[in-house]
């Protein structure tokens, strides 16, 4: 039922692709999640400022002490000099706890946000988007790439507003004192800027070459992890260690370039920084000592205090480059994080929504009443349904279903049959609306599917995979998916397909806490759980993809026997490979390379010899009638 690998890796989305350095557009978007947070961030911005003017404290302290205390040998002035300088200390050190701690709540709470959003998103986005997505690059968007977001917020943007206010600060305060000085100071300005920008740009390609490697190695370890038993089965350890160890050194070739990039541009900035405080030394030595109230007089004091400023010009400068680099990263972020919420959800129905964003409601159902299910004309094709958007259509798509067209009434089984890739799993994906037909309809009560949303549609819908999904958690709560039921009515449900035998062998009953994908049972208990589940719910239409295939003959029987009530008045349409499960159906349809070939009862097909007859002849099947399934009185 899945696409090809070679389609789903061509629809996946180009990680390596490098956007925009600043997206005004996606920084619009950013900070609409950050709006309901302004006080937040106000009181952030305050104890930055705060922060950034207590660093003016110091050198002016020790130009004071320098110039008029240490001269005047007045003790008194250096301890007060002491104490402000002690106090401002203890100011800045709480405007910094301040800031870290609102800055770090204002990251967690958009992140918050934005994981509830995506993961809510996720769960309305259609089955073919996952086909051609691998799971692993879905867990980065969730997890790293949200985190680079909260670097943004708690590093990125409060914190390089408090750098500007402190370099425009230190800079007013420069030129207040010395104007000459001031300019000997910024002239090295321009090569900190070029070598920033050189920074910024290798930086850039390097995080988007880590993010790509990250993603991959997810994918990788994601798809290894869900089929270790396949890769234990045929002794593929060594050979799944070798390309996860490429992928690792891939990665920490791309995080080796990054550290060199850092490497380079912290001892530059430094070489700079003295640089800027030589020509400083140079452009005073002629100056101090000079003829007190002379316009180019300096003194020592005024020296020291501008070593110290030219010290913290250059701190906020280099912080400005790092802010830049997290901004690129938060670029790169958001871009696929909003690709992904712009990706849309399952197809609204075709009729207008009414109020609460809600579809035309439901054809209206008796209790234990069935549905008329109806294929009319339908034409259904994979690559179709998985191309990228705005991609050109095949010239010739692979139908997969070729106008197949049936109807099943209220109270009736009608059953698939047919070889692998005949297109049955497809008819059953088509029914729950998790594709939509390229041609032809699909219809519930004559009603069409894309009229309905795909809540109403499923809603309707009992269905017991081959593949059956448990979730980590409670026996009852796996049951329970689709209704809060009360445990009377697991019980009943549980009884009525024989997975009360299960439960009874289970510490803490219901309670029972099941590993993942129920991974503490057999298959064939799982299988009995998923008929409990698919039949708890009281559905009009039960769908059963060769349900007992991972049963006992005993367990089978107890379950047909509970379907055999559970289906009168029921629709039911069934997968089957074992012909001799399905002998009773009302209707058999034969399947082949995406068109109906036959259709008939058992009988009616054995008598005329076609397909249906040599598929059962292979199977060797004795006393057909002995073994068929009870139908619906």
């Amino acid at each position: 039922m899945a696409a090809t690998s070679q389609g789903a890796q061509a629809a996946a989305p180009d990680e390596d692709a490098l956007g925009a350095a600043y997206d005004a557009r996606l920084m619009r978007r950013l900070l609409g999640y950050v709006r309901p947070h302004a006080p937040l961030v106000a009181a952030a911005v305050l104890a930055l400022c705060v922060e950034g003017a207590t660093q003016l404290v110091g050198p002016a302290l020790t130009r004071r002490v320098i110039d008029v205390a240490v001269p005047a040998r007045d003790g008194g002035m250096v301890r007060t000099a002491a104490a402000l300088y002690a106090l401002a200390l203890a100011v800045q050190f709480g405007a910094g706890y301040a800031e870290t701690v609102l800055t770090g709540l204002l990251g967690q709470r958009v992140m918050r946000t934005l994981r509830l959003e995506l993961f809510a998103h996720l769960q309305r986005l259609p089955v073919a988007f996952f086909d051609r997505t691998p799971v692993g690059r879905l867990v980065t968007r969730v997890t790293g790439d949200v985190e680079a977001l909260n670097e943004l917020f708690t590093a990125g943007v409060v914190a390089g507003l408090g750098d500007l206010f402190t370099l425009l600060a230190i800079s007013v305060m420069m030129v207040a004192v010395d104007w000459r000085l001031a300019l000997a100071a910024f002239a090295v300005i321009p090569f900190v800027v070029l070598v920033s920008r050189a920074f910024q740009s290798r930086v850039r390609v390097q995080y988007r070459d880590i993010r790509t490697r990250v993603a991959r190695i997810n994918s990788f370890v994601q798809e290894r992890l869900a089929g270790l038993r396949v890769v234990q089965l045929f002794g593929r350890e060594r050979a799944e260690r070798a390309r996860f160890d490429r992928l690792n050194r891939e990665h920490l070739a791309s995080q080796l370039k990054s550290i060199t990039v850092y490497a380079l541009y912290f001892p530059a900035i430094e070489v700079l920084t003295t640089v800027a405080l030589a020509s400083l030394l140079v452009g005073a030595a002629g100056r101090v000592g000079g003829a007190p109230g002379a316009p180019d007089a300096l003194t020592v004091g005024t020296v020291a205090a501008f070593l110290q400023l030219v010290r913290r010009f250059f701190q906020p400068l280099q912080d400005l480059s790092e802010k830049f680099n997290i901004l690129q990263a938060a670029m790169a972020a958001s871009e696929r994080i909003f690709g992904l919420l712009d990706t849309p959800p399952e197809a609204a129905p075709r009729r207008a929504l009414g109020a609460g964003g809600a579809g035309a409601a439901a054809p209206p159902r008796a209790a234990g009443a069935g549905v008329t299910v109806e294929f009319d004309d339908v034409w259904f094709a994979y690559d179709l349904a998985h191309q990228a958007v705005g991609a050109p259509a095949p010239a010739e798509p692979e139908w997969v279903l070729r106008g197949v067209s049936f109807r099943a009434e209220p109270g009736q089984t009608l059953a698939l049959v047919g070889h692998t890739g005949a297109g049955k799993s497809t008819v059953v994906a088509l029914l729950l609306r998790f594709y939509t037909p390229q041609r032809g309809r699909v219809l519930l009560d004559g009603v069409d599917v894309r009229d309905l949303t795909p809540a109403e549609v499923r809603a309707r819908v009992g269905y017991v995979q081959q593949d059956i999904f448990l979730f980590a958690g409670s026996v009852g709560d796996n049951i329970r998916l689709s209704a809060p039921l009360p445990d009377a009515a697991l019980d009943e449900a549980a009884a009525r397909v024989g997975a009360d035998r299960v439960i009874a062998r289970l510490a803490g009953g219901w309670q029972h806490e099941l590993g993942e994908r129920g991974a503490t049972l057999s298959v064939g208990e799982r299988q009995l759980l998923s008929f409990a589940r698919a039949i708890a719910a009281d559905p009009a239409l039960l769908v059963l993809d060769e349900a007992t295939s991972a049963v006992d003959s005993e367990a089978e029987a107890v379950i047909q026997a509970g379907l055999a009530s559970l289906m009168r008045g029921r629709t039911t349409v069934a997968i089957a490979h074992r012909l001799s499960t399905i002998v009773g159906a009302d209707q058999i349809l034969v399947l082949h390379h995406g068109r109906v070939v036959e259709r008939g009862r058992h009988r009616e097909l054995l008598a005329r010899g076609g397909l249906y007859a040599r598929l059962y002849r292979l199977q060797s099947v004795d006393a057909p009638d002995a073994a068929a399934p009870p139908r619906a009185a």
